[in-house]
């Protein structure tokens, strides 16, 4: 019996394949390589497997030493190598090997079970790989959505990060219809029907985690396009401080949620991070003794002690039917993804009336523009005073990078614009290898809290314009978009080009 020796937790090791060794095939046969914080390169081989790692080591020319790792140590190195492989197999996926393999992926039945990992997919064909390796880049990244569009000459991939869109890849257009081809079969799509739009949807697992990918085909001039968005079920909901608005707003929303009935909105375009506050609204409220429902579309996180419903429209279960349901469900706490008509907005409203406390979205640029929606839709004033609390309009502004931001200054034309300050001292994107050369790096929420008083009742009850109101909730105090914006701007957190950008004039 060959004994071989254990490193210890103490040695951190990065992966680290030389060059004459098949990265897939070491894998394959239970061998990683890693080296330590001085150069020294080691065989590290799975103790399930050591007839066969020991094998392939043997047959290796140069001589290296062979170690077993404790089973975290193990696992962790083991991720990292695969994160190697699949970037390899990503550069190996070549156009020539594609062409030759376009009919065998166009007559693919399947292309990943629910239950598997791409990472450790055993699929080899290009087109598959390239598949795999376009969603693991993605996650890597922090990309919330993946575009595939189809030009004249060429294909182009974008990835959405921090909320702006991200050139990837430019392949040939013939490939691009190939890797359509391959996103329809895994989302349950028709391979054939290419002249209307679809939607369909997948599950994948990539080291671990669970990524629910919904899936947009649309018809366009020169081809479809595609556009998938990247739901991460595992992530974690954050708490009311980890969203990161200013204190004294954190405050001001746990006192807008110990209204035990009344309406709270949160109000934002697609992607300004409304749902993950709804969720962190609630978690900071749900109880074993409060009964939470949600209907979503689409559930994006996995909430403990709440009840969630997926809206399914072909069946007839939209949010309007959903919350009619709910409502005879006993609830305390009722959430509903997004106000969308009159008639989820009507039922809404009197379950707001009724003793319950009900959260939802609406599509505003500003809080006190939820008033106005409101009363567009058809509900009736009296009804939105008697219920609505408060409306959160938030964004999410994308972070300069510590380490490349550079010192900008605001120019004149600018600054009377945009109502800044002339001289004053910002900063603005450069670009580096810590940021992908985007100059910025994550994201910080900016909100403006509109709480319900008697002098906005009064001022909705005579018909007031949005402009009024906005005018008067200032003069109480309101900090709006705007006013967020420039802190940032002037705290060197974020750009100039980031704020016009997110909407500082209409803030």
């Amino acid at each position: 019996m060959i004994e071989i020796p254990q490193l210890g937790d103490e040695v951190e090791l990065s992966p680290s394949f030389p060059e004459e060794v098949d990265i897939s095939s070491s894998i394959d046969y239970g061998v990683l390589f890693g080296e330590d914080s001085n150069g020294n390169r080691y065989a590290i081989l799975d103790r399930n497997r050591i007839g066969e790692a020991i094998n392939f080591v043997t047959k290796l020319e140069e001589p290296y030493p062979v170690y077993l790792l404790p089973e975290r140590a193990f696992e962790n190195l083991f991720h990292r190598s695969l994160e190697l492989k699949n970037d390899a197999d990503l550069r190996a996926t070549s156009v020539a090997e594609t062409e030759e393999e376009d009919d065998e992926d166009l007559n693919l039945a399947e292309f990943l079970k629910n239950t598997s990992d791409i990472l450790t997919s055993e699929e080899s064909a290009p087109i598959i790989k390239f598949v795999n390796a376009l969603f693991y880049q993605a996650v890597k990244r922090g990309s919330s959505d993946i575009h595939i569009e189809t030009h004249e000459h060429k294909g182009e991939v974008r990835f959405r990060i921090d909320g702006a869109l991200i050139k990837y890849i430019e392949v040939e257009s013939k490939i691009i219809g190939l890797i359509i081809s391959r996103i329809k079969v895994i989302s349950n799509l028709d391979i054939s029907e290419k002249r209307i739009p679809q939607d369909g949807r997948t599950q994948i697992k990539i080291a671990g985690d669970v990524v629910d990918i919904r899936v947009s085909v649309l018809p366009s001039y020169h081809g479809e396009r595609v556009v998938m968005r990247i739901l991460m079920q595992s992530e974690t909901i954050p708490t009311l401080e980890e969203l990161g608005f200013s204190d004294e707003m954190t405050e001001q929303f746990r006192q807008l949620l110990k209204f035990s009935h009344g309406m709270i909105l949160i109000t934002g375009p697609t992607g300004s991070g409304k749902s993950t506050t709804l969720h962190a609204f609630l978690q900071s409220i749900a109880t074993p003794e409060k009964n939470i429902m949600t209907v979503e579309d689409p559930v994006e996180y996995k909430a403990e002690n709440v009840s969630q419903i997926q809206a399914n429209a072909k069946v007839g279960l939209t949010f309007a039917s959903a919350l009619r349901s709910i409502l005879r469900q006993d609830p305390d706490i009722v959430m509903v993804g997004e106000m969308r008509d009159k008639e989820t907005a009507t039922i809404g409203i009197q379950a707001a009336l009724t003793g319950h406390l009900l959260l939802s979205t609406l599509h505003t640029n500003t809080a006190t523009a939820a008033i106005t929606r409101l009363i567009d839709i058809g509900i009736d004033k009296f009804l939105i005073t008697s219920t609505l609390r408060g409306v959160l309009a938030q964004r999410l502004v994308r972070k300069l990078c510590n380490h490349c931001k550079v010192e900008d200054r605001i120019s004149e034309m600018y600054a009377t614009e945009y109502g800044l300050p002339e001289n004053a001292e910002i900063y603005k994107a450069k670009g580096c290898s810590h940021c992908n050369y985007t100059g910025y790096s994550g994201r910080q929420a900016v909100g403006e809290l509109f709480m319900m008083n008697d002098r906005a009742k009064e001022l909705i009850k005579d018909s007031a314009s949005d402009f009024e109101l906005r005018r008067e909730m200032r003069k109480e105090g309101l900090v709006t978009l705007g006013d967020g914006l420039v802190d940032m701007l002037l705290n060197h957190d974020t750009s100039l080009d980031e704020i016009i950008r997110i909407g500082l004039k209409e803030a």
